[in-house]
């Protein structure tokens, strides 16, 4: 294709992306999320006029919207980083806050069932026959062996595979306890409180029958992150839930879409929180080298500094 040609099919393009980035105008040429596409298309115009020996007029002009193109591309990039940096510094737990009865009911549904059972258990340790199988049994007898090199469970063989592994079982409790929600809330309270009570006998049996080393030597490190955020997940289903029950003055549809904004920032979170909570199974909870009162000590500054965070981050900014 000659110049000429090649000018007119693409010119418009052209000068709707230097409008884009002059930003003269409050109406934009395109919407921002076009940006990254036209970019590419700028990008492979350079590389044909060059490549075809264009006018160097032309080869510069497209250079010149190029270089632009990549300083503005990944300014807003910085701007979305900061943004979330921004949002888990002071807005999330700022969220929570404002959520506080929803976290209340879901962390009430969660480690009720769960202490109980702890409780329980130490008393009448038969009882867990009710709630886990032999084979469920057995295989927590395995992970929690004292005489283990490993803590933990081993579904691979390094522990890169184990924190793949961990946030996809993360994944699928925090949507089901979220996306529960869509049932009325019913389905929240159901996984929320089935949760509690599968961990609750696990914990409250393997203490018992003197395991308790070893397990909470496992759980201590990752605990705080993982079930707040399964609290977390419970209480932002529950909003979904609470939309759908009690509208209001509004249609189901429009109560629905109001309640998912807070409901999917706060997934947001939780989300984070699960991350993390997989890296720290995967990589330093099953260490069977650490000193157990190391590991019990940093899983107890884990909580600390987690509901310090939840109590106060945040509150400065939303004062000022």
């Amino acid at each position: 294709m000659k110049q000429a040609p090649f000018e007119a099919a693409h010119a418009h393009e052209w000068v709707q992306f230097e409008e884009f980035l002059d930003r003269k105008s409050k109406r934009s040429p395109f919407p921002a999320e076009e940006m990254p596409a036209r970019y590419r298309r700028l990008c492979q115009c350079l590389a044909l006029a060059a490549d075809r020996q264009y006018s160097p007029a032309l080869v510069d002009r497209l250079n010149e919207l190029a270089l632009r193109g990549h300083h503005a591309l990944y300014e807003n990039r910085r701007r979305q980083t900061q943004r979330v940096v921004e949002f888990m510094l002071g807005g999330f737990p700022a969220l929570v806050r404002q959520e506080w009865r929803l976290v209340a009911a879901a962390a009430a549904l969660f480690f009720g069932p769960l202490l109980g059972l702890i409780a329980l258990l130490q008393f009448h340790p038969e009882f867990v026959h009710y709630l886990l199988t032999p084979e469920q049994i057995a295989s927590f007898h395995e992970m929690y062996d004292p005489a283990a090199k490993r803590l933990g469970m081993r579904e691979a063989d390094t522990n890169v595979a184990m924190f793949g592994f961990y946030i996809w079982n993360n994944v699928q409790i925090g949507f089901q306890t979220f996306a529960g929600g869509l049932a009325f809330g019913v389905g929240s309270i159901w996984f929320l409180a089935s949760n509690g009570v599968v961990i609750g006998a696990v914990a409250g049996y393997l203490t018992e029958i003197g395991h308790a080393r070893s397990f909470w030597s496992f759980v201590a490190g990752h605990s705080s992150f993982e079930l707040i955020a399964i609290v977390l997940s419970g209480a932002a289903g529950l909003r979904l839930g609470f939309a759908l029950v009690a509208p209001g003055n509004s249609s189901r549809k429009a109560a629905l879409v109001a309640a998912a904004k807070p409901a999917v920032r706060v997934m947001y979170g939780a989300a984070f929180l699960f991350f993390v909570a997989a890296f720290v199974e995967a990589f330093w909870s099953p260490l069977t080298e650490v000193p157990y009162q190391t590991k019990i000590a940093a899983g107890a500054a884990g909580w600390v500094l987690l509901l310090a965070y939840f109590a106060f981050a945040g509150r400065a900014r939303a004062t000022g």
